[in-house]
């Protein structure tokens, strides 16, 4: 078994489910992959259960029920992979705004001493690849925005590209992660952070997806501004 697993969670991926499997395994550094797929109707899942047969033992599917939500397929996905002692453990997207060769990047970071390593779109400058202006200042004001009323000090709090460590993971209490989207992403970085781990953020370029659609809306937004509230208020309560 690998020592590291790519979390990949999926909904209507079809179009570049098979690529992105691909493309980490074709990496130097042995990966194993799980798919997390909230029963996707365009058959995703069916696609993953047939790549099963070429890498065996070494790509996984998790086929929920439903569409749940970002937040609750990585939870998932954490957990399988603390229950089978993964020590590194990774998030990542499935449409290759992500570029797979940074997973060594991220690999090699956690390797070298940190706990949580971050794929940052802004550590320097702002590497971003085909988003609109108006996306990327929502981006980047966000983190801006977090770092205000958290006082952590990444760049990039809202990157959903990210090496843990299991230590780290099984430190959250993941049954108490009810964050979907962007909300999710920055509180996973506040509980590592008010639990004293050591986070680095590696530079990545970030592409925009050619194909598919994009999960973003209005709801996980709110729930971004609103939730980073939250967040705060129950570190300032001692019940984070």
């Amino acid at each position: 078994m690998s020592k590291g697993i790519v979390i990949v969670p999926t909904y209507n991926e079809i179009d570049n489910i098979e690529a992105i499997i691909r493309a980490i395994f074709l990496l130097d550094t042995a990966f194993d992959v799980l798919i997390v797929d909230d029963n996707s109707p365009d058959g995703t899942a069916k696609k993953v259960a047939e790549l099963q047969n070429e890498y065996a033992g070494r790509l996984f599917l998790e086929v929920r029920a439903g569409k749940s939500g970002l937040g609750t397929a990585y939870v998932h996905g954490f957990k399988w992979a603390i229950s089978q002692k993964y020590d590194y453990i990774f998030e990542m997207d499935a449409d290759f705004s992500h570029n797979p060769n940074d997973l060594e990047k991220l690999y090699e970071a956690c390797v070298k001493g940190a706990d949580v390593a971050i794929g940052s779109r802004y550590v320097t400058g702002v590497n971003v690849v085909n988003w609109p202006l108006n996306r990327v200042l929502m981006s980047y004001y966000a983190s801006a925005y977090v770092r205000a009323i958290t006082g952590m000090t990444i760049r990039d709090a809202t990157a959903g590209f990210i090496c843990y460590k299991r230590k780290v993971l099984e430190s959250v209490n993941l049954d108490r992660i009810k964050f979907v989207g962007y909300a999710f992403q920055i509180e996973m970085k506040y509980r590592a952070y008010a639990n004293g781990f050591n986070i680095v953020e590696v530079p990545i370029i970030f592409t925009d997806r050619t194909k598919g659609e994009s999960k973003m809306s209005n709801a996980i937004i709110k729930e971004a501004i609103f939730g980073v509230v939250a967040l705060r208020i129950k570190k300032m309560l001692n019940r984070l």
